[in-house]
């Protein structure tokens, strides 16, 4: 994206982290780290480098099968609940044999099977047995809905969610006791900013509670014109109480090629809610390869991750998720991520995608991802080394999350914030650690046993040898 003055803001803030000065120390506390980004890498040698491996194309498991669904259902949100997932989509549209658009719900215990209840809430020719939990404005893109976690929020709006009716149109603010029966918060709408062309607001929508921040922060579509026309983009807004809002701030993208983004799936990842991972729905309006598609255009789905919700890396350019061999996945508009990651599995998260959009055969497909496995550092049969910049950590176990090969290898070294190895902990020392665990102790000789270390500025130093390094934990 363009240069923007808050980039200049990110980059005074890797400048915290020179080598030369005690700042640059970054307390992980006994948090999970992913190497999504460069926060914990000093550097790397040898035959290391950041890997992209794709999400693992699983079953169909949502068709949208009803009356009142129709091909465009879609703009999917879907969040863990206690041991329960709840999905929320639009129906309708409008096409031909279908009503206006609705709100749909459905449930799943485990992830993969899912029921359409009947709710009995509102009349579908004729009859309320049906899954419809809404009519009525915001229906176009569906609610993104989250349960808020602010503990000053109303338990009469514990659930909250936006939506608008379309491009250009207000964006309204919903709230429901249980997920299920929901009202407006407000009968007037919380954004009606347009300016210009900036502000789109007809995909959906995602949103949360950011309790470090003590604010709530909402991610949808918007223009920008970095070059002659425009491009689809992301753009994010605050709030202190869900409805006054601020401004719309565009995503930052670095120094990368203008691409449409046409959706964003924004979201903090479950296991590490301080890394916010974003899967738009990439578009190229240019194509077209089936002549049968109603719309020019096709897409697939990419990958990108923020820590501060604003300025985003992404290095990673090639698609996460490609249309495939399946020809209506190269249908217009297809390929669009729901917003929410599920643990289906100790070792898998799933992630679920629109297919067949715009077609009688629209459903979800999910795909799999090992747990933490978004971005590995991988290292070639040749070998090579990580080493990271200066940590402080809580903890007496180091835990890693690793693959390698049959003949593969990893071992690690601790030493101390200037490089020099600790005595006990060298490379030599460490168990040669092989196989593929999400949760591995790494030990050494002398044990695995790292409490004396807490506090202290250290490094960790990965000898990788056809191995992937996914993510990594000090803990008890």
């Amino acid at each position: 994206m363009f240069p923007r003055p808050a980039l200049f803001l990110s980059f005074a803030l890797l400048v915290i982290f020179c080598p030369a000065s005690r700042a640059e120390e970054i307390d992980i506390g006994s948090r999970l780290e992913l190497f999504v980004d460069d926060l914990l890498i000093e550097r790397m040698t040898g035959g290391l480098s950041l890997k992209l491996p794709p999400p693992r194309p699983a079953a169909e498991v949502f068709v949208f099968d009803k009356p009142w669904e129709g091909p465009r259902g879609g703009y999917v949100s879907i969040l863990r609940d206690g041991d329960l997932y709840r999905m929320y989509y639009r129906g309708g549209l409008g096409e031909p044999g279908y009503p206006d658009a609705c709100i749909c719900y459905a449930e799943s215990r485990d992830g993969l099977h899912w029921t359409k209840p009947e709710l009995n809430l509102f009349e579908y020719a004729g009859s309320k047995k049906n899954n419809i939990i809404w009519v009525g404005v915001g229906c176009h893109c569906a609610l993104g809905v989250f349960r808020d976690a602010n503990p000053s929020s109303k338990p009469s709006h514990r659930y909250k969610a936006l939506s608008s009716d379309g491009y250009n149109k207000p964006v309204y603010a919903f709230g429901s006791p249980d997920g299920i029966h929901w009202e407006l918060i407000d009968q007037q709408p919380v954004i009606n900013e347009k300016h210009g062309a900036a502000a789109a607001y007809d995909s959906h929508f995602s949103a949360w509670w950011d309790d470090a921040r003590q604010q709530y922060v909402m991610y949808h579509r918007a223009w920008y014109r970095p070059v002659e026309g425009k491009v689809r983009s992301i753009a994010t807004r605050t709030s202190k109480d869900f409805s006054s809002w601020t401004p719309l701030e565009l995503l930052d993208f670095g120094d990368t090629q203008f691409e449409h983004l046409y959706t964003n799936a924004a979201q903090r990842y479950f296991r590490a809610p301080h890394i916010v991972m974003a899967f738009p729905k990439r578009f190229i309006p240019e194509r077209k390869l089936l002549a049968e598609s109603p719309f020019d255009g096709i897409s697939d789905a990419v990958f990108a991750t923020s820590r501060d919700g604003v300025h985003f890396d992404r290095r990673f350019m090639e698609a996460f998720i490609r249309p495939g061999r399946d020809s209506l996945n190269w249908y217009s508009r297809t390929n669009m991520v729901a917003t929410g990651l599920l643990p289906t599995a100790p070792d898998e998260i799933s992630l679920y995608v629109s297919q067949a959009y715009n077609h009688p055969t629209a459903h979800l497909r999910r795909h799999v991802i090992r747990t933490d496995g978004f971005v590995s550092v991988h290292g070639s049969y040749q070998g090579g080394e990580l080493l990271t910049k200066p940590l402080r950590f809580t903890g007496s176990r180091l835990v890693i999350n690793y693959a390698t090969s049959a003949a593969g290898s990893v071992r690690v070294e601790i030493t101390d914030a200037q490089g020099t190895a600790l005595v006990g902990h060298t490379s030599e020392d460490c168990e040669e650690i092989y196989g593929d665990q999400i949760q591995r102790v790494v030990a050494w000789k002398s044990g695995s046993d790292v409490s004396a270390l807490t506090g202290r500025p250290v490094r960790l130093r990965f000898l990788l040898r056809d191995a992937d390094l996914y993510s990594l934990r000090f803990g008890r």
